[in-house]
């Protein structure tokens, strides 16, 4: 068993070198937290699409029903985040003003 967890890890390390050279130009892979929660369904559902990581996300999206909780979650909280609208801060160092209130036939 311990021979086991050494090998994945060999090999989930060998995946994410493979990976580094491209990631800076493709998505966002997740944090470390996620990609741990999802590991075991990788090698479960997923080990024919290793080490292409949009594959693998695109297995992962296709058998969502098959996915442990830990990864299910992540997969729906990815899903939530990208539903919500993005709010934009102001720009630095200057106030926002609040809209001009109309004026009414009181204000005279």
């Amino acid at each position: 068993m311990r021979a086991q967890r050494v090998v994945l890890s060999l090999v989930v390390m060998m995946a994410g070198i493979a990976a580094a050279g491209s990631a800076l130009s493709q998505e966002y892979r997740g944090t470390y937290e996620q990609q741990m929660a999802c590991t075991p369904d990788v090698w479960r559902l997923c080990f024919d699409q290793i080490p292409d990581a949009n594959r693998i996300t695109a297995c992962l999206r296709q058998k969502t029903p098959q996915l442990s909780d830990p990864c299910r979650a992540v997969f729906e909280s990815n899903a939530s985040a990208q539903q919500q609208p993005q709010v934009q801060a102001p720009p630095r160092g200057r106030a926002v003003q609040p809209p001009p209130r109309p004026r009414t036939d009181d204000d005279q």
